[in-house]
């Protein structure tokens, strides 16, 4: 039998293309703006954190984006964690800094990574925008003992969905 006689074979029917273009053609009734009231709290290991925007949240027009803002208390720190994607803080108030520990994988049967022993400081303040590199440790620290600090926070969903979420708690924040 030549192939084109195999590839002719089968009486099974679709739809999927038709269907894909029907979605499509549909008007996009997702959400736009998110009022504050629409945006949740979650008391993490990360610390008190209020969501902006996760796919978890329903029916945003955005879901290709995890952003977040978070309090820190006066001379508070956050908790201490790692994950896949690369992440970005834009500080709305306050000054602290962050501590950065560098992470190389070692791969063996599985991944095994290993922390630099000494971190890296990095001192910011309102209107800084810090850049945290894929897979690196880090922690944000409240320099001020009176005024509390806000930044929002934001990863890209992408890692998610590709399978590669990776999140690891290395050291939750202290309750407040």
């Amino acid at each position: 039998m030549h192939e084109k006689e195999r590839w002719n074979k089968g009486r099974k029917k679709a739809n999927f293309y038709q269907r894909d273009l029907e979605e499509c053609a549909k008007p996009d009734t997702r959400e736009r703006i998110i009022h504050p009231e629409d945006m949740p709290w979650e008391d993490s290991p990360q610390g008190r954190i209020k969501h902006c925007s996760n796919e978890r949240m329903k029916n945003l027009y955005s879901g290709q984006m995890d952003l977040y803002i978070q309090e820190l208390q006066p001379g508070g720190r956050s908790g201490k964690h790692r994950h896949m994607a690369e992440e970005a803080i834009y500080i709305l108030e306050g000054k602290g800094y962050d501590l950065h520990w560098d992470v190389d994988a070692e791969l063996t049967d599985r991944y095994t990574w290993r922390v630099a022993p000494e971190p890296q400081r990095l001192e910011w303040e309102e209107g800084d925008l810090v850049l945290i590199p894929v897979n690196t440790v880090h922690q944000h620290f409240n320099a001020d003992p009176a005024k509390p600090a806000r930044f929002i926070s934001a990863t890209n969903s992408i890692y998610r969905w590709l399978g590669f979420l990776d999140l690891e708690q290395v050291e939750p924040a202290p309750k407040s």
